[in-house]
């Protein structure tokens, strides 16, 4: 089966049509087989160590895995179905216990380390230094150094660790499917006409007649936003906020409180098996802010900046409920509904009167627009590329001489089978190997409302910042000249920096100079107003602080959950979560609301302790984006600049290197809070 099998075909990109939930099993087996068969040769051989001799077989090993196991991952996420996460599970089991052998195989980190204690190893090109430098790091956060019984417990925490992961993203994912209620057309007072044809469309998917309301976020932020009927405000806000946990209409059905609780546990444990004092210690190992009392400092200034503004803020909207909507206490499930119509009152802007010059398509074309005036790349489709749905589209990258450089899937439309959120991964990584270069390719996948049968799909502003966003996840390992998979792109980039590409691509989605590439009503043509356009930018900081803190209560919550953690006492996760948001939260939530439970980035995704790096990379890219406001929104040598600097190098060197060598200088925090409009 391994011979027709198109998980181990040496194709350059991935044959999605004929990949199968039982071809999962024997492609990984054959993969890791190979993989420790390589090992065990190079770790026996009694040449001297060299880079070319110890490091490069494993970077290629490491290729193989990543083109057989990253098709899956992917599809695992997009287009699930139980029998593709059973063979997922059981394929993410054996790739999680191979690594930890991997990392703890002492014989090869006596070869890695001779590499490192060779007189000559300072001559090395920098990625190749940054490369072995990393490896031994990795070596020792395994715990390479354990003596038993601590090395094989160390294993045994990181494969259970694994398969937690994936039960508490499957509870969500599951949950999420399970709610739905049908409304009648009383109900559907207040949503404007596009909201209306995607609960009508949820409907006939479901092959019922009528509205179906969802818990996917476009459903979701459709009745939060603008269903004038409050009671429906308050079910979906409780489904949605109470998603598999103890609480809610479909309570302990999906339950992650127990997962919660082992996962925090052998968290700490583990890094306390490798000398750290607890998790976020360990978390800080690979990032920039180096210390607890320095990410707590970060946190904490933004909250004396923010919370205040968020008082104010909110003490307006409840006003303004009460005077104008007749809600007499305004509830957690009516702060999206009143924010709206707030907005609208003082800026006469209205998402809605936006939607119409943001269709899909005039979105994906103007930013490719905008990618090619500042970094000289183009996106050009191709069709004859097999995808795993009909609504994704493949794009060959191609530099200024007509080269294809890279490739990228877009996938921007909700659909069953498909995780929430927004994301960007590695399809195939850029590799240079006996003469070839493999090219970087990524995945690129949103969550928008998609086209109807009578309208194509018409994003949000938001949504548009989003596209925005994770296409700069998508030009950081799109543009590297790296040719070591292992630090080049995101790779081996600090966590707390890898959103700084990203976030600096949203400052161009509010640049008037960007708008006008594309911003143009989809049934008239008619270029975004410049009068709509002001008022887009008055309205731009509007409830920053109620915004800012929200990002706050998530950052504080997750490193003080994995900082303050004591096996005696447990997660005490709402225990946490009620003294962080009486700190620093102004809209408090009812006791049965449940965020952690659906908290996936920290418990199914990486940014466990690592939460605030948002906040930390947005301060990055704030000042990196003041470059261009100083020399022009497409000035091209500032373009070029920050590809050289930021993009080209990912992590063959530290984030705080390439920062000062585009800027000229360490990041101030004033161009942070100019974004946020709080500077003094």
């Amino acid at each position: 089966m391994t011979e027709t099998n198109p998980l181990l075909t040496d194709s350059a990109l991935p044959a999605f049509i004929a990949i199968k939930p039982e071809h999962v099993a024997p492609a990984i087996d054959a993969v890791l087989a190979d993989y420790q068969r390589e090992i065990d040769l190079l770790t026996s051989g009694s040449a001297p160590r060299d880079f070319a001799n110890t490091m490069l077989p494993q970077e290629t090993l490491e290729m193989r895995v990543e083109r057989a196991w990253s098709p899956v991952s992917h599809l695992h996420a997009v287009a699930d179905s139980p029998a593709l996460r059973e063979a997922y599970s059981a394929a993410l089991e054996k790739i999680t216990e191979f690594s930890s052998e991997l990392g703890q195989n002492r014989a090869l980190y006596a070869a890695v380390k001779a590499v490192a204690e060779r007189a000559d190893f300072a001559n090395l090109p920098r990625p190749a230094h940054t490369l072995v430098e990393h490896a031994l790091r990795d070596f020792r956060m395994s715990g390479v150094a354990l003596e038993e019984p601590a090395r094989s417990r160390f294993k045994e925490i990181a494969n259970q660790l694994s398969k937690l992961s994936n039960e508490f993203e499957n509870a969500v994912l599951d949950a999420t499917e399970a709610w739905s209620e049908k409304i009648v057309e009383t109900q559907l007072c207040g949503l404007p006409e596009a909201e209306r044809a995607l609960l009508k469309q949820y409907a006939e998917e479901a092959e019922q007649e009528g509205w179906l309301v969802t818990l996917k976020q476009p459903s979701v932020t459709a009745v939060l936003t603008y269903a004038d009927d409050r009671g429906l405000r308050e079910r979906v806000y409780a489904a949605y906020q109470t998603r598999a946990s103890d609480q809610g209409p479909n309570a302990g059905q999906f339950d992650n409180s127990q997962r919660i609780e082992q996962i925090m546990a052998l968290r700490h444990e583990g890094a306390q098996l490798i000398g750290f004092n607890n998790a976020a210690e360990d978390s800080l190992a690979t990032k920039m802010a180096g210390t607890p009392e320095r990410v707590l400092a970060f946190l904490r200034d933004l909250a004396a900046r923010a919370k205040p503004v968020a008082q104010r803020e909110l003490a307006e909207l409840a006003d303004f409920a009460r005077a104008e909507l007749g809600i007499a206490e305004l509830q957690p499930w009516d702060v999206a509904y009143a924010a709206e119509k707030l907005r609208v009152k003082k800026y006469a802007l209205s998402e809605e009167e936006l939607k119409p010059y943001f269709p899909a398509e005039a979105a994906i074309a103007g930013l490719f627009a905008i990618v090619e005036r500042v970094f000289g790349v183009s996106f050009r489709a191709r069709r004859d590329v097999e995808v795993w749905h009909a609504d994704v589209r493949y794009y060959d990258v191609v530099d200024a001489q007509g080269k294809t450089i890279a490739g990228a899937y877009f996938d921007l439309y909700a659909r069953s089978g498909k995780r929430g959120g927004a994301w960007m991964d590695t399809c195939r990584s850029r590799y240079a190997s006996a003469g070839e270069t493999h090219l970087p390719i990524a995945y690129l996948t949103c969550n928008f409302a998609p086209p109807t049968k009578d309208m194509p799909s018409l994003l949000t502003h938001d949504d548009v910042v989003t596209l925005f966003h994770e296409t700069g996840h998508g030009l950081h390992h799109m543009l590297t000249e790296i040719d070591l998979p292992s630090v080049a792109g995101i790779d081996g980039v600090e966590w707390d920096a890898v959103e700084l590409p990203s976030q600096f691509m949203e400052n161009f989605a509010w640049q008037r100079e960007g708008l006008a590439l594309f911003a143009k009503h989809w049934k008239t043509g008619e270029p975004l107003p410049d009068e709509l356009f002001q008022r887009m930018l008055a309205a731009r900081h509007y409830h920053a602080g109620l915004f800012l803190v929200r990002q706050l209560e998530f950052g504080l919550f997750d490193f003080r959950l994995h900082l303050e953690f004591d096996p005696a006492r447990g997660a005490r996760a709402m225990e946490i979560l009620r003294e962080v948001r009486d700190e620093v939260a102004v809209v408090v939530p009812p006791t049965w609301q449940r965020m952690p439970h659906a908290f996936g980035h920290i418990f199914a995704g990486g940014y466990a302790a690592g939460y605030y790096s948002y906040l930390w990379a947005e301060l990055l890219s704030a000042d990196a984006f003041s470059r261009f406001e100083e020399a022009g929104v497409f000035d091209r040598a500032a373009g070029d600049a920050f590809r050289r600097s930021v993009l080209a190098v990912g992590g063959s060197r530290p984030a705080l290197e390439s920062f000062v060598e585009f800027r000229g200088r360490e990041p101030e925090p004033e161009a942070l809070l100019r974004s946020y409009g709080l500077a003094a």
